[in-house]
């Protein structure tokens, strides 16, 4: 099992992960990269009704516009949230502009992050090594901040799907160690654990 990530150079990090580890890693950031893409208007056909906000082609994004309504699915309405709380007045205005002119450009971000995490355990060997061979994976200052939003990404997306929520390591530990959900609910947690290491060799 990895020891987590350690300093390097220049603002960057290493860490030696198991096959399984790393295989489990890109396998999670492919998953996030899929629930992102999946529903996104075609830019080449968004901005193209003659009703829509001139503001577009104002400020140069003409077919840039992206959806104003939050996403059905709980775990994107977690990772691409609305811009204004329910306090604040006129918030369905408000937030539809703001999710129309910032949530490609958020979901772009985030698919490339968690792209990034695939390309490091590309770069480390992944699809060269054996099933009892290590993955060495060394990012530089960039790929740490990469690594870091990506983590985020997916443990948000895990504990969504798992209900996790605070205080409640009793439900998890009175859990059989046969269920499902409490199997990934260590992967939660060990993503958890990398994240931490990773988030000291900023220190």
């Amino acid at each position: 099992m990895t020891s987590g990530f350690s300093r390097v150079r220049r603002g960057g990090a290493q860490a030696r992960f198991d096959f399984s580890e790393a295989s489990l890693l890109t396998s999670l950031a492919g998953q996030v990269v899929a629930l992102l893409r999946d529903g996104v208007a075609d830019p080449d056909v968004v901005g193209q009704d003659p009703d829509d906000d001139p503001l577009d082609r104002l400020v140069g994004i003409d077919g840039m516009g992206g959806p104003v309504e939050p996403p059905d699915d709980p775990v994107l309405a977690r990772l691409l949230p609305d811009g204004y709380s329910d306090d604040d007045e006129g918030v369905d205005e408000a937030n539809a502009d703001f999710r129309r002119y910032t949530e490609r450009g958020l979901r772009d971000g985030k698919v490339a992050n968690a792209e990034t995490v695939m390309a490091s355990l590309r770069v480390a060997g992944i699809e060269a090594v054996g099933p009892d061979d290590p993955v060495d994976v060394e990012l530089d200052a960039d790929g740490v901040q990469a690594w870091l939003r990506c983590l985020t990404d997916v443990r948000l997306a895990i504990g969504v799907r798992l209900g996790v929520a605070e205080n409640d390591d009793d439900r998890w530990k009175s859990m059989p160690d046969d269920e499902p959900a409490k199997a990934m609910h260590d992967v939660y947690e060990w993503l958890g654990y990398v994240q931490e290491t990773l988030v000291g060799t900023l220190r």
